[in-house]
């Protein structure tokens, strides 16, 4: 397996012991792998929205449901209507690991109420792992698949 170090300049993340994620603008961040003999160096680019997030990511389908900010991406999906929450969050899940190729790591399902009028009263925040929103397991399995032809 290579590892991977900052692509230059700009905000880096790390993400695991393999994976740091560089974000010079914002909107792209860079992967650096290092052939682990040190001899080559190859750049991958992410395209990532405002956010941090794959800009391919599938969005939940409902406006009031959203992929929120840092730390800890809460996505977040909100109506009147429980089962209605939790059948959608269930969906976006389905189709997020169909695009991410594996299961999203959710860290923490967190069920919140705003009881403020006119606001759907349930908040059904799944607590997911920022690297699989970026969408870095599918980066890495497709550069390793290209780097084996």
């Amino acid at each position: 397996m290579p590892e991977w170090s900052p692509a230059g300049g700009g905000k880096a993340r790390e993400f695991s012991s393999r994976v740091t994620l560089v974000s010079p603008s914002g909107l792209a961040a860079g992967l650096s792998v290092v052939d682990p003999a040190g001899v080559s160096e190859e750049t991958i680019q992410l395209e990532l929205n405002d956010s941090g997030v794959a800009v391919d990511l599938p969005m939940p389908a409902n406006q009031r449901d959203q992929v929120q900010e840092v730390p800890y991406r809460p996505v977040e999906f909100r109506d009147d209507d429980l089962p209605a929450a939790l059948e959608r969050a269930a969906s976006w899940l389905r189709q997020t690991q169909e695009w991410l190729g594996e299961a999203v790591d959710v860290i923490a399902v967190h069920l919140d109420y705003d009881d403020t009028k006119g606001s759907p009263y349930y908040a059904l925040k799944l607590l997911c792992n920022e690297e699989d929103l970026a969408g870095v397991p599918k980066v890495v399995r497709e550069h390793e698949g290209g780097s084996r032809q």
